[in-house]
């Protein structure tokens, strides 16, 4: 492929090879946004279209608002890597994958300029106008990859993207002192918070058992939802969030 006209009006083109045919999905209904997690936005655009690196995203949001896409929306971007939410395990199947230049938590972890988070906001819009994406179904890397991918991170702003009508979210519960469920524990109220991290879509076993997969995906759950305090311990404001959200996606799909 030497070329193609941009998905997203206004977005320079940069090929990548690694790419493919979507399986088992005729079109995107998930949007997964990522940070690059590298020195330079160059950096990354140099990576993710090189063959030896076998990743690929849709789209590369610089710092200062330029789009790139890499990787047409009717292709399968190499982006999720290993994945699931809601029982889907190939993500990059049924996704547009979004990549944001910032270095990451290991090379300097800085809050996103607000040109950029302009830049993907307006992208998620026209993505999610074209493959009628559900709010619920726009989702950061860490939440369908929780443990082995923690981007965007916690510094992400989600709630001037929901602002805008991009993506599911409520405002956290204050957190207070309070009785904690973690590690070790056990009975109806760790599987009651097992039950509703499943059905929110969060891949863990409902076992009754607060083991290290919870631990995980609770932290997960924080670093989009709660993030003030991300420490993988199901505190009041962890839970009290979690039903808050669960209601509020209930509410908007019986409109």
């Amino acid at each position: 492929m030497s070329g193609f006209p941009p998905d997203h009006r206004g977005a320079d083109v940069r090929v990548s090879p690694n790419f493919g045919p979507r399986r088992g999905a005729s079109a995107p209904d998930m949007i997964i946004l990522h940070y690059t997690g590298m020195e330079t936005g160059a950096a990354a655009e140099a990576w993710l279209c090189d063959p030896a690196s076998e990743v690929s995203s849709h789209y590369l949001v610089h710092e200062d608002g330029r789009v790139v896409q890499m990787v047409r929306e009717s292709d399968r971007a190499w982006h999720a890597g290993k994945s699931s939410w809601r029982g889907i395990t190939d993500v990059n199947s049924c996704s547009i994958g979004i990549e944001i230049v910032n270095p990451g938590h290991t090379l300097g972890y800085r809050a996103f300029p607000k040109r950029q988070i302009a830049a993907v906001i307006a992208l998620c819009q026209g993505i999610a106008c074209r493959h009628a994406v559900l709010p619920e179904r726009v989702l950061a890397h860490s939440d369908v990859a929780p443990g082995r991918k923690i981007d965007p991170g916690e510094r992400f702003p989600w709630a001037a993207l929901a602002q805008a009508g991009i993506g599911h979210f409520v405002a956290a519960s204050p957190i207070r002192r309070g009785a904690v469920i973690g590690p070790g524990d056990t009975g109806a109220a760790v599987e009651e918070l097992q039950s509703m991290l499943a059905l929110y879509g969060y891949g863990v076993d409902i076992t009754g058992t607060f083991d290290r997969q919870t631990e995980i995906v609770v932290a997960a759950f924080q670093r989009h939802f709660r993030p003030r305090r991300v420490d993988g311990l199901a505190d009041g404001s962890t839970v009290r969030t979690l039903r808050r959200l669960l209601s509020s996606l209930a509410e908007a799909l019986a409109k």
